[in-house]
């Protein structure tokens, strides 16, 4: 199975890609924010190119577990690919993702840091 996350950022979405048969997380790039229409647009290229049969997203929320506006503009965000795609997306709770990935090696973006800790402790839930 491939597994696509999502750290969707104020200015970029990171993206991490996982094959479940290898069980191996990997930085997948970045897309530059721009309008919602162009980022649904390169999320349904890069679904369909990559043949993704699962989406996981950051999901964040407050220190004491609340949603918030950030929260809101993932769940709009989500709700408009839902509408174009047609696998699972799940959702992950990012707290504390960034100083994750700020601890981590390596040249790759922080947005894609960020994504890569996302599916490891979306794969570390379900294992």
């Amino acid at each position: 199975m491939n597994i696509l996350a999502i750290d969707y950022g104020t200015k970029n979405i990171g993206l991490a890609w996982c094959d479940t048969a290898i069980n191996v997380v990997l930085p997948f790039g970045l897309i530059k924010l721009q309008d919602t229409d162009y980022k649904i647009q390169k999320m349904i290229e890069v679904i369909r190119k990559e043949k993704i049969n699962k989406v996981i997203i950051g999901l964040p929320v407050g220190l004491d577990g609340k949603e918030n506006e950030n929260t809101k503009k993932i769940r709009n965000f989500v709700d408009e690919l839902k509408n174009e795609i047609d696998i699972p997306v799940d959702f992950v709770d990012e707290r504390f993702t960034s100083a994750q990935a700020d601890s981590m090696g390596g040249t790759v973006s922080r947005d894609e840091k960020s994504a890569m800790v996302i599916l490891q402790s979306y794969l570390d839930i379900k294992n």
